[in-house]
């Protein structure tokens, strides 16, 4: 930044042959007829006179006068450099009090006291004053050069400081810019972390839930073979046992064609011993129950199958979502048996296209958060399905606690949570809202404090065909 030479200064004095000396002093006559010697120098040709640069002189005679010079000065954008002000100046302002009233308006002003005598002592008027790296005393009588030293010094001074002002200025703006940009890189490096830290979160709940299809895949092959061969020797063993009872009620009957009494006794008590009437009543019984048994554990290992999709292509597929619903209800009943009745309304829907194992995660949150806001009091989960337009819908409500309005706002973040220290991680809903978005569906809630909450997935029955094929996260 170039920033002009200013050589204005200010004369403060109440006696007029102060102003003519200065005048001499600081506007030599060798200026004033500067252009007779460039003319005399082009004529014999002399080297031009060098003179110093010429200063431009006011004067002021009382400290009202000089303040009305200052400030109409700096209104017309042409502020002193300096003043030379006089140290008494009666009827008026003495040169101390001219001087606050100067710095009052411009704090720039470089100043000079004139004085011969003084009826201040020099500590007072520098404690009065208080700023010393723009004050300098001048003791009359002076010196010309003693004057021309303290006006070129000055000048230059003021033009020094405006320039480090400018300059720190621009520093303060390169500092201030360098801030924001920091503050900004600062601001994206966390947002970075916090994403990949969400993703690092993600994959680990991927790899859970890989962990746990293979499990159930090793599960569901490990029981189903006993499963198998323990369904196939049930039947048999009916079939034997079938084939007992008919011989016994053979020998039943024959029992009355013993002839000697004794046997015939001993037979009915062995009989009556045995409870061979109740047996033959308690052992289709528990057969019966033992068949549902093991039907109940085939269900659940394909339930597992079905949660995970173990036994399908990791990709999206057509998928009946009342089924995935089923499955993820068997899955998660020992988190939902002892809290809630459930109710199912499914309407009519058809396949969709979805990555079924993210789906049945996202039912699986609903649920067990559903049945989790339930209080000791039993309570009710209705699970409704339904069809608008080309999309599908799948609502889980509740008669829980409810969610708070402050808390609404932030149940899809991730690792916000509610619960209890080491209860819960806060990735739920955030992990299944995200499941949602991938498949170009949406999250609805809506909660009433103490009434309950419904959570409404709404999902497209096809895939745009620019999706991103993803295996499930």
């Amino acid at each position: 930044m170039n920033i002009s030479p200013n050589r204005r200064i200010l004369l403060v004095d109440d006696m007029p042959a102060i102003h003519e000396d200065f005048r001499k002093i600081l506007i030599p006559h060798a200026l004033e007829n500067s252009d007779f010697n460039d003319f005399e120098a082009a004529l014999f040709g002399d080297t031009p006179q060098v003179v110093a640069a010429a200063f431009e002189l006011d004067s002021a005679y009382q400290g009202q006068e000089a303040l009305a010079k200052v400030q109409s000065s700096l209104e017309a954008g042409l502020p002193y450099a300096m003043a030379f002000i006089d140290m008494r100046m009666p009827p008026g302002w003495d040169g101390v009090e001219t001087i606050e009233r100067l710095w009052q308006a411009d704090a720039r002003l470089q100043v000079v006291i004139c004085t011969a005598f003084s009826d201040h002592s020099w500590d007072e008027v520098l404690a009065r004053l208080d700023v010393r790296d723009r004050l300098l005393i001048l003791k009359k009588p002076f010196d010309a050069i003693e004057v021309r030293q303290l006006a070129n010094t000055l000048t230059t001074k003021w033009e020094l400081s405006l320039q480090a002002d400018a300059h720190l200025t621009r520093l303060e703006t390169a500092v201030l810019e360098r801030t924001r940009e920091i503050t900004r890189t600062n601001h994206a490096l966390q947002t970075e972390i916090n994403e990949r830290k969400l993703l690092q979160e993600q994959l680990v709940q991927s790899e859970k839930l890989a962990s746990i299809g293979q499990l159930a895949a090793g599960v569901a092959h490990e029981i189903n073979n006993p499963i198998g061969f323990i369904f196939s020797n049930f039947g048999t063993l009916k079939g034997y046992l079938d084939r007992l009872f008919n011989m016994l009620a053979l020998y039943q009957y024959a029992e009355n064609s013993v002839n000697t009494p004794e046997f015939a006794a001993m037979l009915q008590d062995l009989r009556e011993k045995m409870e061979l009437d109740y047996l033959k009543q308690d052992i289709p019984q528990l057969m019966d129950e033992s068949m549902q048994g093991i039907e109940r554990v085939r269900q659940i290992v394909q339930d597992l199958k079905d949660f995970s999709r173990v036994d399908s292509a990791q990709g999206w597929l057509m998928a009946n979502l009342h089924r995935g619903i089923d499955s993820t209800l068997n899955v998660a009943a020992n988190e939902i048996k002892y809290k809630a009745d459930v109710i199912k309304e499914y309407g009519a829907i058809p396949e969709i296209e979805c990555l079924p194992s993210q789906i049945n995660q996202v039912v699986m949150n609903l649920v067990v958060n559903a049945a989790q806001a339930i209080g000791t009091q039993r309570g009710r989960i209705t699970i409704r399905t339904g069809m608008q337009d080309e999309q599908v819908w799948i609502e889980v409500a509740d008669t829980g606690s409810g969610i708070p309005p402050e808390t609404l706002n932030h149940i899809f973040e991730p690792f916000f949570t509610t619960k209890p220290v080491g209860k819960g991680t806060g990735l739920g809903l955030s992990l299944s809202y995200g499941i949602v978005q991938k498949h170009h569906g949406r999250f609805e809630v809506e909660s009433v404090v103490g009434q309950g909450t419904t959570f409404r997935v709404t999902l497209p029955i096809r895939q745009p065909v620019q999706r991103t094929e993803e295996r499930p996260a």
